[in-house]
């Protein structure tokens, strides 16, 4: 449990506020006795439709996945199961056949909770990768692979990450998660906000070549079933399946988790916040339902925990941000903008990273943030440029750590910059430096080049831009950082495109800087 959670309950004896998903019901959705109740599976269907997952990761184990949904896109948002408890066992091996098995247990599968399972495993050496699967009756699941973090003192030579975000799933193919998947060194993908998107799916949207749905998903979601559901499209995709079974997956949210451009516990199209609160109560719980995360992240009605960290040895130290739930409304005028005591991420957030930051014993140090930090253009409110202050105060405590890295998404685009001490004198030192990964699928093809392009490098610290879709590779050593800015040419047509390089940076250890390759 990181220190930022510890404030937390977790007597779960109290209901969630949305009803029947008591302490007892999400403890043995984590781990329960082989003499649990739980009635017989389905006789039909794939029960595990929608893959499997890793994620939270220590030196010692990981948080498995799972949600038992033989008919995915079954409108009720139960996934065809019915509305009883299924056991589920789980198991952790050596070896791809499991003949060598280390750890096994048993979860079971509620309604309570859209018959997802959570099993934490410990007890694993560090350093070590390891295979997982689920058994359900005499159906198997997928196997997926993991490997535990180091030791801590530890030094490995090498750690890499894939950097994604941002999956209309209507907009196009995952063939960006194809190729990622493919990568012959991965450890670790991060997961930098708009997961699934709620707008409704028709028509005029549906970009995706050959895909079609019904009429369920031509709405808005805003209840607990139409999350479940769009959970359930996105989950389906056998590119990002490939993904979440090939290493652990790390996740923050920006909005889109819940509606456009909230802030806080207020949206932002006049939802009365009584309301509304309903409905961010409904979204984060679809969001703990169907992420390999831990206890911490499972909503109290419209709140959640998602901020946490981990370290990888002496090697990288990352932060998972919030930047949505704890940040000030966008400003009304330019004086509120700037003023000294607004917030991104709340104070007791913002203390958390100064901590983790300014103690950090790792070569690297590592944010994950919902939206931009680098400096654009002051009307751009709803990234870190609405909240310069709040800014200024991250990039000081960013000044006294090692080789501070921002990992970013949200805006669709490509962009490595280079974050500067203080934005507004451009001669001030940098200080660390920002990766923004473009989309998965978000606002379909793309092209390198559009009308914001000008907006972003008219800046001397933007070193690069491109408006297609892809990901971000990232290798840490205790040397250098090497990023590579990878897209696919095309994803509307079908998920045949290949990926081709579009910028490739280094960072020396030390030099806060982006060397193009």
């Amino acid at each position: 449990m990181s220190d930022f959670a510890e404030r937390l309950t977790l007597d779960r004896r109290q209901l969630l506020g949305l009803g029947g998903a008591t302490a007892t019901a999400i403890a043995l959705g984590i781990n329960a006795p082989e003499s649990a109740a739980a009635a017989p599976p389905p006789r039909s269907g794939d029960l595990f439709g929608l893959g499997i997952a890793s994620g939270a990761p220590r030196p010692d184990g990981v948080v498995l996945w799972a949600r038992l949904a033989p008919e995915p896109l079954a409108e009720d948002g139960h996934g065809g199961m019915p509305l009883r408890p299924v056991s589920v066992r789980w198991q952790v091996a050596r070896d791809h056949q499991f003949r060598q098995v280390v750890r096994s247990g048993q979860a079971l599968a509620q309604p309570e909770l859209a018959h997802s399972v959570h099993p934490r495993v410990e007890g694993l050496e560090p350093g070590t990768e390891y295979f997982y699967r689920f058994l359900v009756g005499p159906q198997s699941s997928p196997v997926g692979r993991f490997r535990t973090l180091p030791a801590a003192g530890d030094s490995p030579a090498s750690f890499s990450f894939g950097l994604v975000s941002c999956q209309a799933w209507y907009h196009g193919h995952f063939t960006a998660h194809k190729h990622l998947a493919a990568e012959e060194e991965l450890d670790l993908v991060v997961f930098v906000g708009d997961y699934i998107y709620e707008y409704g799916i028709m028509e005029a949207n549906l970009w995706r070549q050959g895909a079609s749905v019904s009429p369920a998903h031509a709405v808005e979601i805003e209840t607990l079933e139409q999350y479940r559901l769009r959970y359930s499209l996105i989950k389906s995709d056998p590119h990002l399946q490939a993904v979440h079974a090939r290493v652990p997956a790390v996740v923050v949210w920006d909005d889109h988790e819940v509606q456009n451009n909230y802030v806080g516990s207020s949206s932002a199209y006049n939802v009365p916040d009584e309301l509304f609160a309903h409905r961010i109560a409904v979204a984060y719980r679809a969001f703990y339902e169907n992420m390999p995360l831990d206890i911490e992240a499972l909503p109290e009605g419209p709140a959640a925990q998602i901020t946490t960290g981990f370290d990888v040895g002496r090697l990288a130290r990352f932060s998972m941000l919030d930047t949505r739930q704890y940040r000030d409304p966008e400003p009304a005028t330019a004086a509120e903008q700037f003023a000294e005591g607004r917030t991104m991420l709340g104070a007791a957030q913002e203390e958390w990273i100064e901590r983790r930051l300014v103690s950090s014993p790792a070569v690297w140090n590592l944010m994950a943030s919902g939206v931009v930090v680098t400096a654009i253009s002051d009307d751009r409110t709803d990234m870190w440029d609405g909240y310069p202050a709040a800014r200024q105060r991250l990039l000081e405590s960013m000044a006294r750590s090692s080789n501070p890295v921002v990992l970013t998404g949200d805006i669709h685009k490509h962009v490595a910059a280079e974050l500067k001490q203080d934005f507004a004198d451009p001669s001030s030192p940098t200080v660390g430096v920002e990766l923004v990964c473009t989309s998965i699928a978000s606002d379909g093809d793309g092209a390198q080049t559009d009308g914001f392009t000008r907006d972003w490098t008219r800046h001397d610290y933007v070193h690069h831009y491109d408006g297609r879709r892809g990901y971000v590779h990232v290798r840490l050593t205790p040397q250098e950082m090497v990023s590579n800015f990878w897209i696919v040419p095309w994803i509307e047509a079908d998920d045949t495109a290949p990926k081709k390089l579009s910028a490739r940076f280094t960072t020396p250890a030390g030099q806060p800087r982006l060397v193009q390759d």
